[in-house]
């Protein structure tokens, strides 16, 4: 009878094990990082705290591309931003702030399943003539990627790039 019920105890740790750990294969995804309270990119802005300063992103298609106004942007370390993003195309857009290897990653998941939703701090999905907001702040030095992840707008060009210099540097210039 003990063996029975340590087996039993044993696959139900087994199965909450694999329930845990399967999703984490291959590495996290940005909504699995978002769980585990980490972002390439650094962090969620805090609403409390005083903004740096508003970047607005423009996110728009015509003559055959896709793309954002900036294209790049320069911040130093420890600013916290609010992107102000705009979505002036005719079409749905996103905006996903993440390493360049994060954004690929999830561009794959995106490719499988074209309608996901996101519900992380540092993305927004916009449909047409719409905006959003998200408030960051960056706290690793790097250069990061921000990025449409729609099937077919990536490689339409809607990308861009985040440069995040320390506060040292961003004075010396």
């Amino acid at each position: 009878m003990k063996r029975h019920h340590l087996k039993v105890a044993a696959f139900g740790i087994s199965a909450a094990l694999l329930a845990i750990a399967a999703p984490t294969i291959g590495g996290l995804s940005t909504g699995q990082a978002w769980a585990h309270g980490t972002f390439a990119a650094g962090d969620p802005g805090d609403p409390k705290k005083p903004t740096s300063r508003t970047i607005e992103i423009v996110a728009r298609e015509g003559d055959g591309r896709m793309s954002y106004t900036p294209e790049k942007i320069e911040v130093t370390r420890g600013e916290q931003i609010r992107f102000v993003i705009r979505n002036e195309g005719e079409l749905a857009h996103e905006f996903l702030l993440d390493s360049f290897e994060g954004n690929a990653k999830h561009k794959i998941q995106m490719e499988k399943n074209p309608t996901m939703e996101h519900d992380e701090p540092n993305g927004t999905r916009l449909e047409t003539k719409k905006a959003g907001e998200i408030l960051w702040v960056f706290d690793k030095v790097g250069t990061f990627e921000f990025a449409c992840l729609i099937p077919g707008h990536y490689e339409a060009g809607m990308r861009g790039v985040v440069t995040v210099v320390d506060a040292k540097a961003a004075k010396k210039k």
